[in-house]
């Protein structure tokens, strides 16, 4: 009887807890769950020899003689790499000077994102071991939350220098939720949830930890990261780009191939810390597109009718729990 009531007890004091997740966690102690050797198969680079770039399978090529740091794109929900990046910042940044990778996250990203993390957190080491330096990471949508995952569990968290996130649901958004519950979710739907297990211990305690340098930018008229004050990080340089540049209409995929957002991430990555709004240029609020950008018309396959759908969050790792 003293057993079963204390049983009893503990689940009094779980449901009155709201079964919230404990987040006490060991930063930069997360193990990989996922063969290092299929993570590696999914990172691709450009990688300077002489004065050209030549694309190259993994890491091992970097030199580290590209303008600043090496770039990681992280891509976003339901796109694979060439559909986030190959319009914009795959070749901008190569005609920049830099060092620039990119990896490609499993079924889109619409699986659970404490796997896809994984594969963001082995390109960063990769990264660092090829080229003998830190990494400059930037994210798009959900890809900006992968980044921050690694940063605050996996090991090569430190070796990141900046961190710059486009229109990312860092507070998670309602459009996650939009769908009836009843129907549920894929998995990193039910993540990017607000208030979701994943969202609370990715914000709880330091939501910027370590020496990286943080940049967050993101539009009023984002129609898909809801409310937009959710995108907002603390301790980062929070950019609201109609701050700058009033009335700008960019919406959530054009973020990726704006001028104003263009400036911003190249002063970030160049530049000591964050980006700074004030360096912005006299006309960049008159010009439309990044230097040979061109907006696509067809994003292709629709990865989200592939992940499978769920009917509640996946679990935590046991390295947050």
């Amino acid at each position: 009887m003293r057993k079963t009531a204390l049983v009893l007890t503990c689940l009094a004091l779980l449901m009155a807890s709201g079964a919230a997740p404990a987040t006490a966690g060991t930063r930069g102690k997360a193990p990989y769950s996922v063969p290092r050797s299929k993570m590696d198969a999914a990172l691709d680079c450009a990688a300077r020899k002489g004065e050209r770039f030549v694309f190259v399978k993994g890491a091992a090529a970097l030199t580290g003689g590209g303008k600043a740091q090496p770039v990681l794109l992280v891509h976003g929900t339901g796109v694979n790499r060439e559909q986030n990046w190959e319009w914009n910042y795959w070749p901008a940044l190569q005609a920049e000077g830099f060092e620039v990778c990119w990896v490609q996250l499993p079924s889109g990203s619409v699986g659970d994102s404490q796997i896809t993390s994984e594969y963001v957190a082995r390109a960063i080491e990769v990264m660092h071991e090829g080229s003998g330096e830190k990494i400059d990471v930037l994210g798009h949508s959900q890809g900006g939350l992968q980044p921050r995952w690694a940063i605050k569990w996996f090991p090569s968290g430190d070796k990141v220098d900046d961190y710059v996130s486009l229109a990312t649901p860092n507070h998670g958004t309602y459009m996650a939720g939009y769908r009836p519950l009843t129907a549920g979710c894929f998995e990193s739907c039910w993540q990017m949830q607000i208030d979701s297990n994943f969202i609370t211990a990715l914000n709880d305690g330091d939501e910027t930890p370590g020496k990286t340098s943080y940049t967050n930018i993101y539009s009023a008229t984002d129609e898909l990261v809801q409310p937009v004050g959710t995108q907002a990080l603390d301790g980062a340089s929070n950019i609201l780009i109609q701050d700058l540049c009033p009335g700008r209409p960019v919406d959530h995929l054009g973020i990726a191939g704006d001028y104003v957002t263009w400036e911003l991430v190249l002063n970030a990555f160049v530049g000591n810390g964050p980006a700074d709004p004030d360096a912005l240029s006299d006309t960049a609020c008159t010009q439309a597109l990044l230097p040979g950008a061109t907006y696509p018309n067809d994003m292709g396959p629709d990865y989200t009718q592939e992940g499978e759908i769920t009917s509640e969050e996946p679990p935590l790792m046991s390295y947050v729990r």
